[in-house]
């Protein structure tokens, strides 16, 4: 099987191609830029699901749902907002089919007298809600979250990164005070960043967005950005601080304490299924996909190894001892006993599709009282005693949860620079790639011009100070070096 997968240093993007399609994760659909999620791919979305949604429960959030369509007169009354997605949006414009001696076709007399707009985000038709369900302080914070799927009518894809439909989170909250509702939106950065690094052993940096990269409609976005295999950076998930801006459009307010009436504060975060591509780019490689065992849909796999009726008894109790004291640890294990297929190819299956701990048990080994143990992270295999397997698998989980994030950032310090002049900017963009501090003098024609000369973006002014200096290519003042990569 591991010959199907391209190599990357061959065609990185045939090679991420080729990791989903023998992950099982997902297929392209008929419809151009859709996906079908399969099993493995939607196992793995669940695990990141059930994960991120007890951190936003923790941290006081509940969840709720909204409709998937919008009246366009929403979308109208927030001006940057409507810009920003205008050219995204799918529209419904009526509300039945008829049949033909064809086949069927659109029903002119159900044209709708206000068209739909299938979701690109919730923020409208959730803020119309909360008008009807803020009346006083006493009403505030609403902490809520809604998982669903959005659909932007997005032109160039690529499965998981960038579909035209997709699932995500989405949390929206209204607060009586500027101070309460920065302090949620920094509040849901750090969620990210932890589920990034310690779910997902994916390393981040945060900061906030230039003003032309900013969320429509916001007035601040953070960001949590990390760096792939090839050098290119993905934005992994935003929270932004909204201000009054949907309160004022919706006509939101509510009584203060001083018995003031007032707009209130917004912000609105989200993470989707594009995380799952940016796991697949950090840390998989030409064998298939390579899964941190916290979110792995299963942890381990058994192969038992038997030639005859009485040998297959005799492993099969052996390998259901050991599920039990896996289970026992909540360990997520499986047994693969198929037998029409060789135990080779079961593990090359079991590579390609990244489960991280394999155990192979055969009569050798029951008359030996041990098993042969497999890491998926290094392909590296060993015989081990059958006193204390469940405990040693449990430490070898964690030991390749932390490997895999300490490989992860250890390659990303590898490929960071930081540059004061501009050709020295354009050589590492062109021939390197990777993340590149630089200063930059804070003007949006500047931002354009590297833009457009370079491919790169500002992926983020990193939260943390820096120094003063001067701007890489017009040499005005520069209050701190940003961060630049090519980026998907």
């Amino acid at each position: 099987m591991a010959n199907k997968i391209t190599e990357r240093t061959e065609d990185f993007s045939q090679w991420y191609q080729d990791v989903i399609r023998e992950g099982k994760l997902a297929d392209h659909s008929p419809v151009r830029g859709s996906m079908v999620i399969r099993p493995n791919g939607f196992a793995l979305w669940e695990n990141m699901k059930q994960a991120l949604d007890q951190m936003f429960k923790d941290t006081g959030h509940e969840n709720a749902y909204f409709p998937l369509f919008i009246p366009k007169s929403f979308l109208s009354k927030e001006a940057k907002h409507v810009e920003g997605f205008a050219k995204e949006c799918a529209v419904v414009t009526h509300s039945r089919l008829r049949s033909t001696d064809d086949g069927v076709e659109v029903d002119p007399e159900s044209k709708l007298e206000e068209e739909l707009i299938v979701r690109p985000t919730s923020e409208t038709i959730i803020w119309d809600s909360y008008r009807n369900w803020i009346q006083s302080y006493r009403d505030l914070p609403i902490l809520i979250n809604q998982w669903a799927n959005v659909v932007r009518w997005e032109m160039r894809t690529r499965l998981f990164l960038r579909t035209m439909e997709f699932l995500w989170q989405e949390g929206h909250t209204a607060h009586a005070t500027k101070q309460e509702a920065v302090e949620e939106t920094t509040r849901m950065l750090e969620v990210y960043r932890t589920f990034a690094e310690d779910f997902m052993a994916m390393p981040v940096i945060k900061g906030v967005k230039t003003e032309s990269e900013r969320f429509a409609g916001a007035e601040d976005t953070y960001c949590i950005e990390t760096l792939l295999q090839d050098n290119k950076a993905l934005q992994a998930g935003t929270s932004h601080f909204l201000g009054q801006n949907f309160a004022k459009a919706f006509d939101v307010k509510f009584q203060s304490s001083e018995g003031e009436h007032e707009y209130v504060w917004a912000t609105s975060w989200g993470v989707s299924t594009r995380l799952i591509g940016g796991l697949i780019m950090t840390h998989s490689d030409d064998q298939g996909l390579v899964l941190p065992p916290k979110l792995a849909p299963n942890q381990v796999v058994i192969v038992p190894i038997w030639k005859s009726d009485e040998e297959k008894e005799e492993v099969m109790d052996y390998c259901d001892d050991i599920v039990s004291e896996l289970k026992e640890r909540d360990i997520r294990v499986k047994v693969d006993d198929r037998e029409n297929m060789s135990p080779g190819w079961k593990f090359n299956e079991h590579e390609a599709t990244g489960i991280p701990v394999r155990l192979t048990i055969g009569p050798r080994d029951l008359k030996n009282n041990n098993a042969e143990l497999a890491r998926r992270d290094t392909l590296d295999k060993n015989i081990v005693e059958r006193e204390g397997l469940a405990q040693r698998v449990d430490d070898l989980l964690k030991t390749i949860q932390e490997k895999l994030y300490t490989t992860a950032k250890e390659r990303i310090e590898d490929n960071t620079h930081s540059v004061d002049s501009y050709d020295e900017f354009k050589d590492i963009i062109e021939n390197e790639g990777g993340f590149v501090y630089a200063h930059w003098d804070g003007t949006a024609e500047t931002e354009e011009k590297i833009k457009e000369e370079t491919k790169a973006t500002i992926r983020c002014i990193p939260l943390e100070d820096g120094e003063e200096g001067e701007c890489m290519v017009t040499g005005k003042p520069s209050k701190q070096k940003v961060l630049f990569a090519r980026a998907y």
